[in-house]
């Protein structure tokens, strides 16, 4: 996860917290290789459901700028 926490500005901790309440119906997709071991990853979809979360939870951000 921390691959794509970067582009959305926030921290890992958010990201899993954010994740852990996310479905397949919400892009949340678990990644499996060669070993047992699988990691979350999230489709076109819930990267854009996370950045819904987002500007949900920091209004501020959905405000335009004023032009002088």
């Amino acid at each position: 996860m921390s691959h794509r926490r970067r582009p959305l500005g926030e921290d890992e901790d958010w990201v899993s917290d954010i994740a852990i309440e996310m479905q397949i119906e919400d892009g949340l997709i678990w990644v499996y290789g060669v070993g047992e071991d699988g990691v979350q990853a999230f489709t076109d979809f819930g990267i854009e459901n996370l950045e819904l979360v987002r500007l949900q939870g920091n209004p501020k951000l959905l405000t335009r700028s004023q032009r002088e």
